[in-house]
C-alpha cells in the first residue's frame, strides 16, 4: 500500500509499475489516462526491454539504458538483470562499469539515489543522509567509496560514485539484498587526477585531494553519524587508496561491522580459489608457495587472507609468511627497500636471500619456487611467456590467476597461458573469459569475481545484524561455494560461473550467518541460519 497517487507514483522508481498497473490499481491510484490502455505483465515488459538491449552494441550505451531503468522503475530492472545474469552483469558492473566511471561528468543525469558528501562540509553529514531517506526503509547496507582507487583506473574523485551504485545493485542481483535497504555514498576528498581538475565538466571538489588529519577527522565523523543513525548497519569500503584503504578497516574493524572488498573480498575470493586448487593438485592450502604480482592494496590483502587460512590450517604466522613472495614495481620486495607500505614490510623478504635483487618476473619464479602465481598489478602483459613457461616447468599443474580488472590491465590472457602450459595450468582470471579450445580439450575459466562472495557475506552479515565482521566470518564465506565445483572433469572451472550467483550467495550467506551465531556475534536470535537467509531475500516481482 503507498499513499502516492497519478504522477508522483510513476516516477517513485521503488513503486512504480508503468504499464503493469493493472485496472483497479489505475483507478485506486488516479492513473487513469496517464499509461497507454495495454497492460501487460512483467514478463512482457522485460521481452520488450531485452529486445531493446540489442540494439546497443556499445556495452556503455547498454548500461546506460539499463541504468535509465534502474531511475524509473528498480523491480522490472532487477527482474530484466537477474534473467540475464551472465550478460548483463558485467555491463552494469565490471568491466563496463570502468568506462561509466570515466565519462560520469560527462553523460550524468541523475545522482541515482546517491549521496554526496564533500570533505569540506563534514556539518553537512548528517543533513545528506537524511535527506536522502525519503523513499527508503532501514538502511542496512552501505557502500562507500572517495574514488581514489577505482579497479585498476586510479583516481576519479567523485564520479566513483558510479562504483558504490554499481556494487550495491549487484548485491541485490546476487543476493536479493532489498534496494530500499541501501545506500550509496560517495566522500568527495578532492582528486589528484590533473585531466579532472582540468575538466569545465567535473562535478567534483577542484581542489587536490585532502590528506592527513582533517582526512581522517572527516571518516571519523562519517562513521559516528552512520552508525548512530542506523546501528546495525554494515559499513562497506571499496576504491579507496591504498593507504587509507588499509588503515581505515584497521581502525574500526573490531569495534563496527565494516568490510573492504578491494582488501578482504578480493582476498576471500581467493581462498575460494586456493581450495579448489588444492583439490585439484592434491597440495593442501597451507604447503601452496604464493608469488604475488602486485604489492599494493588487492595483493596485501590477497596475501592477508591466504595467509589466514594458512594459519587456521595449522601453521604459525611465521611459518606461514614463509610461503609467500610479494612483487611490485622495483621487483621482489626485501626488507631493506625504501617507502614500503605496512602491508609490504609484512610479506618483505630478508635482504640477502637472494644472491641479486630479482626484477624480472621469469628469473623469480625461477628463484622462488612458487606453485601459485597471482597477478593484482593492473599491469598488461606482465605474464610474459617465458614467467609462465617457467611456472610450467616447475609445476606439474601450475596455477595462475592474472585477476586485474578490467581486461586490458590483465596480467595475460587465458587462452595464452592454456597454450605456453600444454593445457595444464589451473587459470582464473579476473574478467569474464571465453571457453578456449585446446587439443581437443575445453577449458572453461574461472572469473575470480567477488559478486560470487560479498553479496552472499552482506546478506549474511545483515541477517545475523552481526556486531563486526570477524575472519572467521570470511574464512566461511570462502568456503560457502565449495560445493558448486566440480574438478573431476579435465578443463573444469576452478570457481563456479556467474549462472550460479543466487545459488552461490545462498550458501555464502549461510554459512556467514551459521559462523556469526558459532562466534556469538549476531544481535538477533536464529534457530534456522538457511530458513533466515531465505526469508530475508527481496524478490524482484510486482507487489
Amino acid at each position: 500500500m503507498t499513499n502516492l497517487k497519478g504522477t508522483e507514483l510513476l516516477r517513485n522508481p521503488y513503486l512504480n509499475k508503468g504499464t503493469a498497473f493493472t485496472e483497479d490499481e489505475r483507478k485506486k491510484y488516479e492513473l487513469v489516462g496517464l499509461l497507454p490502455n495495454v497492460i501487460r505483465t512483467i514478463d512482457e515488459q522485460e521481452h520488450i526491454i531485452y529486445e531493446r538491449t540489442k540494439a546497443f552494441e556499445d556495452k556503455l550505451e547498454k548500461r546506460n539504458y539499463l541504468m535509465n531503468l534502474y531511475d524509473t522503475n528498480k523491480t522490472l530492472f532487477y527482474y530484466v538483470v537477474g534473467k540475464h545474469i551472465t550478460e548483463f552483469l558485467p555491463v552494469i558492473y565490471t568491466p563496463t562499469i570502468g568506462d561509466a566511471v570515466i565519462n560520469y561528468s560527462k553523460i550524468y543525469d541523475t545522482p541515482k539515489d546517491a549521496v554526496f558528501l564533500s570533505v569540506d562540509h563534514p556539518e553537512n553529514i548528517k543533513e545528506s543522509i537524511k535527506n536522502s531517506l525519503k523513499d527508503l526503509e532501514e538502511i542496512k547496507l552501505i557502500v562507500v567509496t572517495d574514488g581514489e582507487g577505482v579497479l585498476g583506473i586510479g583516481d576519479w574523485g567523485i564520479q566513483g560514485v558510479d562504483i558504490s551504485i554499481g556494487k550495491l545493485a549487484v548485491y541485490t542481483v546476487a543476493a536479493g539484498v532489498n534496494p530500499k535497504n541501501v545506500l550509496p555514498i560517495v566522500i568527495d576528498s578532492g582528486t589528484n587526477n590533473e585531466a579532472l581538475l582540468n575538466d569545465s565538466l567535473y562535478l567534483g571538489n577542484k581542489h587536490k585531494r585532502i590528506t592527513g588529519e582533517k582526512y581522517y577527522d572527516f571518516i571519523d565523523k562519517f562513521v559516528s553519524i552512520a552508525t548512530e543513525m542506523f546501528p546495525e548497519v554494515l559499513l562497506h569500503w571499496e576504491d579507496f587508496g591504498r593507504g587509507n584503504a588499509s588503515a581505515i578497516l584497521e581502525k574500526y574493524r573490531d569495534n563496527v561491522c565494516t568490510f573492504n572488498d578491494d582488501i578482504q573480498g578480493t582476498g576471500v575470493m581467493m581462498v575460494s580459489a586456493m581450495n579448489a586448487i588444492a583439490k585439484a593438485t592434491g597440495i593442501q592450502v597451507k604447503d601452496h608457495k604464493i608469488l604475488v604480482f602486485g604489492g599494493g592494496t588487492a595483493g596485501v590483502g590477497v596475501s592477508d587472507q591466504i595467509l589466514l587460512e594458512k594459519v587456521q590450517s595449522g601453521l604459525s604466522e611465521e611459518e606461514a609468511r614463509k610461503h609467500f613472495y610479494l612483487v611490485d614495481r622495483f621487483g621482489l620486495i626485501t626488507e631493506d627497500m625504501d617507502d614500503l607500505t605496512e602491508g609490504q614490510k609484512k610479506y618483505a623478504r630478508a635482504k640477502g636471500e637472494f644472491k641479486k635483487p630479482l626484477t624480472n618476473l621469469a628469473e623469480i619464479i625461477d628463484a622462488t619456487k612458487p606453485s601459485v602465481l597471482i597477478g593484482t598489478s593492473g599491469v598488461h602483459g606482465a605474464f610474459t611467456e617465458e614467467a609462465v613457461r617457467k611456472m610450467a616447468q616447475i609445476n606439474k599443474k601450475p596455477a595462475i590467476m592474472p585477476i586485474s580488472n578490467p581486461t586490458k590491465l590483465a596480467e595475460a590472457k587465458a587462452t595464452d597461458i592454456i597454450k605456453w602450459t600444454d593445457g595444464r595450468a589451473l587459470v582464473v582470471t579476473g574478467s569474464p573469459s571465453e571457453p578456449i579450445e585446446y587439443n581437443g580439450v575445453t577449458y572453461t575459466i574461472g572469473q575470480a569475481n567477488n559478486a560470487l562472495l560479498y553479496p552472499g557475506l552482506g546478506l549474511g552479515i545483515i541477517v545475523a545484524k552481526a556486531k563486526t565482521v570477524s575472519n572467521g566470518m570470511l574464512s566461511a564465506a570462502a568456503f560457502g561455494i565449495a560445493s558448486l565445483q566440480d574438478l573431476s572433469k579435465l578443463g573444469a572451472s576452478i570457481l563456479p560461473s556467474v549462472e550460479k550467483l543466487r545459488e552461490a550467495s545462498k550458501l555464502v550467506a549461510t554459512a556467514v550467518v551459521e559462523q556469526a551465531i558459532k562466534e556469538g556475534l549476531n544481535r538477533v536470535e536464529i534457530g534456522d541460519a538457511k530458513k533466515a537467509v531465505e526469508d530475508s531475500i527481496w524478490e524482484a516481482i510486482y507487489k
